[in-house]
């Protein structure tokens, strides 16, 4: 059997004992309660009325003295309550042993309200002492009836008194009943709590143990057997599965990390026939003292321009660097350029000083500056302008790159800003339309910054068809203080 059912089970069962055992219990009061209020009503209402019939006698000697209205009112309100209590008996359902005495005892109420009647009746008529007759009719019925209530309660007391014996027995039955099945139901809830817990407890260490040996590593453990009507077998099961799966995947973790071993093996190879940076940077700098001895001063200040923005590219991506290094690397992309494109281009700077310690991840402004050389300004035969701006506003810096050039469509600036639905792996082209690019792509610039200063929303860009592009960025407080970037890919 499993939990659930045995659950199902149990608990119900005890429910429905504890219920029979109090219904038994409150039926028994229920019925000693319910005889002893009728035998107290009556005995009350008798009573009340013999004292009654006392006080009418009473009201009616006051109205004989001094005839008043208000003496009147008073009787009349004394013999309404006795109207009631009257009511009242005829009301009640005598017992077999006084039902002759209850009814003799009603005529003698109904002949005394009768002859309180008749005395009033006669002092208001023409002989007023006649009512000295029916007064003494009266006080007689009224002794009568004193005499009798004392007799029906003495009847009543000895007609509930075996009853009440009988109930009591009965109760005190129920009563040491109910404490019996009451300890025994407290003994069998506490033996079936806890074979319960045990069978709950006990496959839950053993899984825990098992649990425990996986983690230090023993892989060859055997996960417990649980019984085939058990839930835990299931997730004994599991464990079993779950095992299995890690074996397999410690298997062909390993086997990939031979792959790397592999792999980084033969990388280490092909460098190791690579040209060494360091020999390219002597080389170019001999080419450059080379040109400038032979009076090329041009030549020679691109190959130190080229130097130096080779040096720049190779710099770690995972590390932030001041904006102003940028701003340099970007005018030494500029002198590069400019070489090719000559008198055809202008290049602005306005920049504010204290926006150029902000960290900013590296590589930044290059890339913007390159895509507007190969999408806005390389068709321009005259006039072009590119525009680099750093402004310093209230807890923000904003850098802006605007060049004069073709511009672009909604639908390219859209696609360049919402870069999140684009292919990540993708080589990103410029400002969404087809070309070449030799640094990181445009928008992977805009998702760098993002990661690096984990903030949505800090590019935006102004452009429209024939009137030129603006790209503005701004970059929060003074940047980013743990100064790591995580490294995208570069193509």
């Amino acid at each position: 059997m499993n939990m659930r059912k045995m659950l199902f089970i149990v608990i119900p069962l005890l429910l429905i004992l504890n219920n029979g055992v109090s219904f038994f219990i409150f039926q028994s009061g229920r019925t000693v309660q319910t005889s002893y209020n009728m035998m107290l009503e009556r005995v009350l209402l008798y009573k009340q009325i013999e004292e009654k019939t006392r006080e009418n006698l009473r009201a009616i000697n006051v109205y004989i003295m001094d005839r008043s209205d208000s003496s009147l009112k008073t009787f009349q309100s004394q013999s309404d309550e006795l109207r009631k209590l009257q009511s009242s008996l005829s009301g009640q359902k005598a017992i077999s042993s006084t039902e002759l005495a209850v009814r003799s005892y009603r005529h003698m109420l109904e002949t005394f309200v009768l002859q309180e009647k008749s005395i009033i009746d006669a002092l208001n008529s023409q002989t007023p002492l006649a009512y000295a007759a029916f007064y003494a009719e009266a006080e007689k019925t009224a002794a009568f009836i004193q005499e009798e209530a004392y007799q029906l309660i003495d009847q009543e007391l000895s007609y509930y008194q075996p009853l009440y014996r009988k109930i009591l027995v009965q109760t005190e039955v129920m009563n040491h009943w109910g404490v019996a099945v009451f300890i025994l139901n407290t003994v069998l809830s506490v033996v079936l709590a806890y074979w319960i817990s045990l069978r709950i407890t006990r496959p839950i260490k053993e899984l825990v143990r098992t649990a425990e040996q996986i983690s230090d590593g023993n892989l060859q453990v055997v996960p417990p057997q649980m019984s085939s009507h058990s839930e835990f077998r299931i997730l004994s099961e599991a464990f079993g599965q779950m095992q299995e799966n890690l074996k397999l995947l410690i298997r062909k973790e390993k086997e990939g990390l031979e792959k790397d071993r592999l792999v980084k093996e033969l990388e280490l190879e092909v460098l190791q026939n690579q040209i060494n940076p360091h020999f390219l940077f002597n080389s170019l700098n001999v080419l450059s003292k080379l040109a400038l001895i032979e009076g090329a001063e041009q030549t020679s200040d691109l190959t130190v321009s080229m130097s130096n923005l080779l040096r720049y590219n190779l710099r770690k991506l995972d590390r932030p660097v001041p904006l102003r290094d940028e701003v340099e690397h970007a005018k030494e992309y500029f002198v590069i350029q400019q070489a090719r494109f000559r008198e055809r281009i202008r290049f602005v700077t306005e920049i504010e000083e204290d926006g150029l310690s902000v960290l900013v991840p590296v590589l930044t402004l290059q890339p913007l500056l390159e895509n507007v050389f190969v999408h806005a300004i390389e068709g321009m035969e005259e006039g072009a302008i590119i525009k680099l701006a750093i402004q310093c506003k209230k807890d923000e810096t904003w850098i802006s790159i605007s060049d004069n050039g073709v511009g672009m469509s909604e639908q390219a600036r859209e696609s360049l800003l919402h870069y999140d639905r684009e292919d990540p792996a993708r080589k990103d082209s410029g400002y969404g339309g087809q070309g070449h690019s030799t640094g990181l792509g445009t928008r992977n610039v805009f998702r760098r910054l993002e990661l690096f200063y984990d903030k949505k929303d800090m590019v935006d860009i102004l452009s429209e068809p024939g009137k030129g592009t603006t790209v503005l960025i701004r970059i929060p407080g003074a940047g980013k203080g743990d100064g790591y970037v995580s490294p995208i890919d570069r193509g």
